[in-house]
Formats: structure tokens, sequence, C-alpha cells
């Protein structure tokens, strides 16, 4: 969330900035400053209250020492009065608190200065593009086709088992999937990232730390006897690692990646750009996240950028880089690049990584801090990429490497695969 003292300092740039996003944040941001200025007046007035309560305090000991009961008494009375009005300060200070607290959690990042204006993604900016796009056979399917024609991935035995959006990966298919995982994970600890396991439900903390809750509340599963909720990636486990911590400088850079399923209702989602692998409810995805010095997090951003890139460019997948419209910008995010892969089957480009640096907006929910040289305690930035969500990718590989006599392997992942072909 923001910080209150940028708010205060910032509040017309702030403002201004949220115009990107198509948001008319002055009210909000008012009404932060409003109660912000009511919790301190109050904190102030507890204060005095307290002081003048361990002063009153100390007079009491006094007198009774030099044998002035009955003085003692008439204080002892005062001090009765003034712990009344420190208690109902108390819980006044703690409702503004919690009132404050809830309408930050309603202010979205503020988008980098780079990050151009719009309303949807087709205000999206693209920044860069690589990869030939095949010409395929004259009859070449799309992906959902292949992987019935080759029995690699049954979607009708998954809504048996579950329901739609939890498809069955079988034989290559499996294996196919199975190497994609770990190629990512290598090429990511080759990378210098740490490979970590993490759990796969989190608690409500957790999702209000990167910021999953209060806004995707409605996209998360939920298990409401435990109060715990299924991740919808794996960034959300792994930056919450560093939640209430202080790292030393010297910990910079962190990296760390991570495999795991992802849990995601996706209320609302239909017609045939969900169909197949398009978009799905539970999916398979390597992350990297990294912790930052504020100083270095747009170098940081660039690297992981260029990471995703190379990784594309083994694969041979013709892709593309967006730089992503306010309109379109997630909500904690404050600059985000979107590859998105040619389905060249399906005519259009499907999203398969986001890389976002969400700057010190996550850091201040998770109390994330470093010691700077002066041994001052400083938010840290935080960054998060997919590398990569295997479904997009997976279909990408399955429409552009189709052949007439099966599907072609790309050659680095056949080491993992043990097969060069789906036939």
């Amino acid at each position: 969330m923001l910080q209150l003292q940028v708010v205060r300092d910032k509040k017309d740039d702030i403002i201004n900035a949220l115009k990107k996003r198509n948001i008319d944040a002055a009210p909000l941001i008012n009404e932060v400053l409003e109660l912000d200025e009511k919790r301190r007046s109050t904190q102030t007035s507890l204060d005095e209250i307290l002081a003048e309560s361990n002063k009153l305090s100390k007079e009491i000991g006094m007198l009774y020492k030099s044998g002035k009961a009955q003085e003692a008494n008439v204080l002892k009375e005062k001090t009765g009065t003034l712990k009344e009005d420190s208690k109902k300060l108390g819980e006044e200070l703690n409702t503004i608190s919690e009132d404050l607290q809830k309408i930050l959690y309603q202010i979205p990042n503020v988008p980098h200065e780079s990050v151009p204006a719009g309303s949807t993604d087709e205000d999206n900016e693209e920044i860069f593009k690589e990869g030939e796009i095949p010409a395929l056979i004259t009859d070449a399917l799309p992906h959902w086709e292949l992987a019935k024609k080759y029995d690699i991935i049954d979607f009708e035995l998954g809504v048996k088992i579950a329901g739609a959006g939890f498809p069955v990966y079988k034989g290559k298919g499996a294996r196919l999937q199975r190497a994609l995982i770990s190629y990512f994970l290598d090429k990511n600890t080759e990378a210098g990232y740490t490979e970590m396991q993490v759990p796969h439900l989190v608690n409500e903390a957790s999702g209000f730390g990167t910021g999953q809750l209060p806004d995707k509340e409605g996209q998360m599963y939920h298990v409401g006897e435990d109060d715990l909720y299924l991740i919808p990636t794996a960034e959300v486990p792994v930056t919450n690692i560093f939640r209430d911590t202080i790292v030393a400088e010297s910990d910079f850079p962190i990296r760390y990646t991570a495999y795991t399923p992802c849990f995601r209702r996706e209320a609302g989602s239909y017609g045939a750009h969900v169909r197949g692998l398009n978009r799905l409810h539970q999916f398979d995805k390597v992350e990297i996240v990294r912790v930052e010095n504020p100083a270095n997090s747009y170098k940081a951003l660039d690297g992981m950028v260029e990471h995703v890139k190379n990784i594309l460019r083994e694969l041979k997948l013709p892709y593309r880089i967006l730089r992503l419209c306010g309109g379109d910008l997630g909500f904690t995010a404050a600059i985000t690049f979107d590859f998105e892969v040619f389905s060249t089957a399906q005519d259009r480009w499907l999203e398969i990584s986001s890389v976002s640096n969400f700057e010190t907006y996550q850091a201040n929910r998770l109390k994330l801090r470093y010691k700077d040289e002066n041994g001052k305690s400083q938010l840290a930035h935080t960054l998060n990429g997919s590398s990569l969500a295997l479904p997009r990718v997976l279909a990408g590989i399955l429409e552009n490497y189709q052949t007439a006599d099966g599907i072609e392997i790309p050659e680095v992942l056949r080491p993992y695969c043990g097969f060069d072909r789906i036939d």
C-alpha cells in the first residue's frame, strides 16, 4: 500500500498519476489525509494523558512516602479519571487506524512515469517482438484438437473429476509438462535464483501482504473451515517469506524461484478465448521473485525481462513484449511487462508471462525493510515474474511445432523429455 508520508508529501502527484489507471483517487486520498490528521491528533491527546498519568503516579508515590496519604488519595482519584480517558482514546485510536488501513488498501499502486495512459489491453504498448511465425501445414489444428488427436491432454476427463478448467495430462503430454517445469527451474537457478518449495495454501495475512486481498478475493479459492486460500501464484508464499523481516543491505540481490500449481476461479471468463489451455482454474507455473535495494530495482527488472527473453529464444517461439497501460496494470504493480507468444493455429497472441516491479507497495504491507548505510530502516522493493506459466507455453509449442507427421519437440527440451516428437 502507499506510504502515509508519501501521500502527505505528494498528494497532488499521486492523484494525477492514478488518472493513468482511469481512477479519480482524490476522494480516497482526501479521506486518508483527514483520518491521518485525526489519528495523529488523537495520538497526541493520548500521549499527553499518559504522560500526565505517569507524572501523577510518581507524585503519589512521593506523597505516600512523606506520610501525606490524604493528598495522595486525592491525586489517585484523578489518575482513575485519566485511566478511563486513556482507555477511550486508545479504543478511538484503534478504530481510526483500522479505518485508515481499510482505505489505504483500496488505493492501487502509483504507475511508474513510463506507464502509458489507457483503458484496456488494446492500449498496451508493444516494445519488442522477436521470432519467426512458422508457416503451418494446410490443415493445422488448435492445441485442444491436437491434444485429443495425440491423446496427451484429456479435458473431458478433467470435467468428470473436478470440473471445467482442470485438465488431465497423459503420457507424453504429462512428460512434456514435467520437462518444461524442470527446464524453467534449471534456467532460473543457473541465473542465480535459489529454488524454493513453498506451501500451496496461505493464510489471510499472506494474501494481504502481497495484495491479492482484498482486491482479488473473488478470484481465489477459499478453504472456509481453515480460513486458508489456495495460491493463485507462487509469488504469494515466496514473497511472504520476508513478511515482518529486516534484511541486511548486504543480502541484496535476493532471488528466489519456485514451481507450484496455481488456482484461480476465473469468475466471468467465457467464450472461444477460454478454450483448451487458454484459461484454466488449475495450472502449473514457475515463478521468479526478487527483493532489491530501491536504487537497483529497475536494473533488476530489466534483467528479469532479458532472462525471460532468453528462455523464449531457446524454445524458438515467436513472442512480443507489451508495456501495460494504466488501465490494464495490476492493482499492486508500478509497472508490468507482459510477454505474449504467438499461437499460429489460433492466429492470436497468448500471454505467457508478466514481469512486474511493485516498488515499495508490497513491502509496506509486508513490513519488509532493510538497514541503509546510516543504520536507518527503509522499505525494500519487490519484483516478480512468470518464468514461465506452462499452459500457454505448452499450447504454443503444440501449435507452432505441429507437422503432418506429429509434433516436434523443441531441441532444448529433448534431454528433459527423453523423446523428440509426439506422434
